[in-house]
């Protein structure tokens, strides 16, 4: 006789400190109250519930950055979520402090693929198991590659970046702990969901893993992407909804036997309070609305950043602020680092700061235009075009790049409408992240960077760069040229 057993997953990915609700037409979405009120509500109803959280709790709110992220866990205590993978903005302010970090947190914090290089010992426990109404549950936690580029700063700390490494990694776990009788395997993955159905093809399916729950790449699904039997899901990001499985599991064969899945909206109307809670992130608000609750500017209209794969009017504004300001020739600036979607039309100095959350330092690189050339091709190799996330950049005033979908590379490379002469000189500003990464970002050594002068910090914290240029800004307007230019 076959025995079922029903589990409820939870499951939430890539939060960036989203606690405060928004008012859209007359209804209350997302905020941490409203989520808690949701857990907790699942949790008095069903049985059997687990709530996962893969990656990036941290940046993306001013709450958040003022107390580095020591807010964050707090709030998430009260929530209290079962288990957390890293994502890569945990390691956002350093390793130390992610460890002491860690120590903050009332709930498992898991990863499988973080560890020293000397012994190969993991940083921190590579999975968890929980005992759930005569049912053991198994998560594992995986972490993108980019976690390389923090991890870099310290230099016995390493990473499993490939994907087969990674399932290698997933199925040592997983063989480690077949004599426990594990009834459903959860891989809580922080990769992006083109490298979660990577990294499922690649499983072996007697490993037994049940489901992928990802995040990184803030994919919103309408139903679960099933490769090699495994369902993948993601929840978006922010708090606007929260992923939920109903699972009937098969005991006896530990695995699933029928399921469920939906991407459940976070409402006013489906979703009770958290009023301890609420009234936690109300002190929080206050304290820091009295730091950045103060005027800047007005811009002509809201500026908005859609997409990172596309010139945006923000990403423009952005890349100007430190050409100008900087005396640079050209400015490239990530357009993962621009948190929002639209900044104004009046602007505080929290909008900014939500806006661009980090406290990095501006890079002078000088090379030639042949090297300039070469960068922006490295940029648009055919990853760029086949789905895998790369990563893309906002360009300054007087570049100029029209790029083919169809044919997958740039047609045109330009400096203020004349083609690049490959002997000309050009003083190049990059952020801390994309200078420390800059072979994988542009494909050139720190060696070539440095032929021509010695690379230097030309500005030490960039927000207050772009806090300086809007400040003495009566009206800004929105820059009309175009830059780049995707031919579909």
């Amino acid at each position: 006789m076959t025995t079922l057993k029903k589990l409820t997953l939870l499951h939430s990915n890539d939060l960036h400190g989203d606690f405060l609700a928004e008012e859209v037409g007359g209804e209350l979405i997302g905020g941490v109250s409203m989520l808690s009120g949701y857990v907790q509500k699942v949790r008095r109803e069903e049985e059997n519930v687990l709530y996962a959280i893969s990656g990036d709790m941290l940046r993306g709110s001013v709450i958040d950055s003022e107390y580095r992220g020591v807010s964050t866990i707090e709030v998430m205590n009260m929530i209290g979520p079962d288990v957390v993978t890293l994502g890569n903005h945990e390691l956002d302010y350093g390793l130390a402090h992610l460890l002491f970090i860690e120590k903050c947190a009332k709930f498992p914090i898991i990863n499988a693929n973080l560890y020293l290089l000397n012994n190969r010992n993991r940083l921190f426990d590579g999975h968890v198991i929980f005992e759930v109404g005569g049912m053991r549950i198994m998560f594992i936690g995986i972490l993108t590659e980019e976690v390389l580029v923090q991890a870099r700063q310290e230099k016995t700390i390493g990473t499993f970046v490939d994907i087969a490494e990674a399932a290698a990694e997933v199925g040592k776990i997983c063989d480690s702990y077949q004599t426990e009788d594990i009834d459903l395997t959860v891989l809580l993955t922080h990769i992006g969901f083109e490298e979660d159905k990577a990294l499922a093809a690649a499983l072996d399916p007697r490993w037994g893993v049940d489901i992928i729950v990802g995040g990184h790449s803030h994919t919103l699904l309408d139903e679960p992407c099933v490769v090699n039997g495994i369902p993948i899901v993601q929840a978006a990001c922010g708090t606007d909804q929260i992923g939920r499985f109903d699972i009937l599991v098969d005991t006896d064969r530990n695995a699933i036997h029928d399921y469920t899945w939906e991407l459940v909206p976070i409402t006013d109307a489906t979703c009770p309070r958290d009023e301890p809670l609420e009234a936690l992130i109300g002190r929080y608000k206050q304290a820091t609305d009295d730091i950045y609750c103060r005027y800047l500017t007005r811009f002509e209209h809201e500026f908005t950043h859609p997409r990172r794969d596309r010139e945006t009017e923000v990403g423009k504004l952005f890349a100007d602020m430190l050409r100008d300001s900087l005396r640079l020739d050209v400015v490239l600036v990530g357009s993962g680092s621009l948190r929002n979607e639209t900044l104004g039309p009046l602007v505080e100095y929290r909008n900014l700061v939500e806006m661009y959350p980090y406290d990095d330092e501006i890079h002078r690189v000088t090379v030639t235009g042949a090297t300039l050339k070469r960068m922006v091709n490295h940029i648009f190799r055919e990853e760029a075009f086949s789905g895998e996330r790369t990563k893309m950049y906002q360009y300054s005033r007087g570049m100029g790049i029209v790029s083919s979908l169809k044919e997958r590379r740039v047609l045109e490379i330009t400096y203020e409408g004349n083609p690049i002469d490959d002997d000309r000189i050009f003083r190049i500003g990059l952020q801390d992240y994309h200078f420390n990464n800059m072979e994988d970002s542009f494909g050139i050594t720190l060696e070539e960077a440095n032929a021509i002068e010695p690379t230097r910090v030309v500005a030490t914290k960039t927000v207050n760069v772009f806090d300086e240029y809007l400040s003495i800004c009566e009206l800004v307007k929105c820059p009309e040229d175009v830059r780049w230019l995707t031919i579909e």
